[in-house]
């Protein structure tokens, strides 16, 4: 059998991404598979979607660490390290990270955004989206870097903006297109490793 890349995930709620990408390394041909889950808080609900799924869930509790958020990704970095862990993909993981964990990970970890990067990084993208009166959102997903949401994109997935959409329906359907793509991004990225 040929070598998995073994990811780790990092989320910080429900995890659905995760659980896309779950599904999607249980197939033969998949070129990664999701090795360890780690979320940030104890009360991550995709901490029991992982472990049903018989994927290591792992929770490094943020409030243990103070203020301190390097000693927390130090905390992460050393059980990525300890499980031969090759890339991360972050998953709704809802911290901005320290340059330890980025500088540690660069070329190695991946996020996947709400929007059509370059616009609307950070938070709230529908509801920026649909203000401003665009006709089509989406996702990305990229490598990342030190500036939030700023590294190169490996792929986008677009989404037309619907007369009467609100943000919850517009963000129900990019995040059909999330759990595809990020899917398909990454097997692309590691078979490039």
């Amino acid at each position: 059998m040929t070598h998995k890349t073994k990811v780790a995930v990092l989320i910080s709620g429900r995890g659905s991404n995760m659980e896309a990408l779950v599904r999607a390394a249980q197939a033969p041909d998949c070129p990664f598979e999701i090795a360890l889950v780690v979320a940030n808080k104890p009360e991550s609900a995709g901490l029991a979607v992982a472990a049903e799924a018989g994927v290591e869930a792992l929770c490094v509790d943020q409030k243990l660490f103070g203020k301190d958020r390097e000693a927390h990704e130090r905390a992460i970095d050393s059980a990525l390290r300890a499980r031969g862990i090759e890339v991360i993909a972050l998953a709704g993981y809802m911290r901005i990270l320290t340059p330890f964990l980025v500088d540690a990970w660069t070329g190695r970890m991946l996020n996947i955004h709400p929007s059509l990067l370059p616009a609307y990084p950070g938070l709230d993208t529908h509801a920026r989206a649909i203000a401003a009166g665009e006709v089509e959102a989406g996702c990305t997903v990229h490598l990342v870097t030190a500036g939030v949401d700023e590294g190169p994109i490996l792929g986008q997935a677009r989404v037309p903006i619907l007369p009467g959409d609100d943000e919850h329906a517009l963000a129900a359907r990019v995040l059909e297109q999330e759990h595809r793509l990020y899917a398909e991004t990454l097997a692309a990225f590691v078979r490039t490793l």
